[in-house]
């Protein structure tokens, strides 16, 4: 008798392994699962950008007419930290841009917001405007200060890219 109890016990066991794997087959099965899908999801800022407008200091820059290839990806508004507004991106190469805004004091936020990247001393002309050329180890950016805040254009997509966004902001757009 005490033999038999062992062998019921081992083919109880491939039984109840057989059906928890069935089962976990079928979920598997059953549950949509695209490999090729992007899993970074594109965000509505539009109701953030007139939350920013109407409470910040400065006119709150959000880019106009850029390509549909630009997506949206994070948004933020924080009055509490120096009026900071964030507005990020993925450009059409898949690189990361967004666009920085603050009251805190330039050098501590530009430090912050690009990740410690150093002014090069090079500028560069943007619809009249004249921006500092930034260089880091993990971003490199567009800086301007004017208007009560600092504008920063960062990220990791290259120099053009971030020339591109920087025409496309607007003060006070709703796009």
């Amino acid at each position: 008798m005490a033999g038999m109890r062992g062998k019921q016990t081992v083919r109880d066991m491939f039984l109840s392994m057989g059906v928890i794997v069935a089962v976990a087959g079928v979920i598997y099965i059953a549950n949509p699962h695209d490999e090729d899908a992007d899993p970074l999801k594109a965000v509505d800022y539009r109701v953030e950008l007139t939350t920013a407008q109407r409470a910040a200091p400065y006119p709150v820059m959000a880019p106009e007419g850029l390509p549909g290839t630009w997506k949206p990806t994070s948004v933020s508004y924080a009055r509490q930290d120096g009026n900071s507004w964030h507005l990020g991106f993925q450009d059409p190469d898949r690189e990361y841009v967004a666009v920085e805004q603050s009251t805190e004091p330039a050098d501590e936020y530009i430090a912050k917001v690009t990740h410690d990247a150093e002014d090069t001393g090079k500028t560069a002309r943007v619809d009249g405007e004249t921006w500092q050329r930034w260089e880091g180890p993990k971003y490199d950016a567009l800086v301007r200060t004017g208007d009560g805040a600092t504008t920063v254009v960062t990220g990791t997509a290259p120099h053009e890219r971030l020339v591109e966004m920087a025409q496309a902001l607007e003060p006070g757009s709703e796009s």
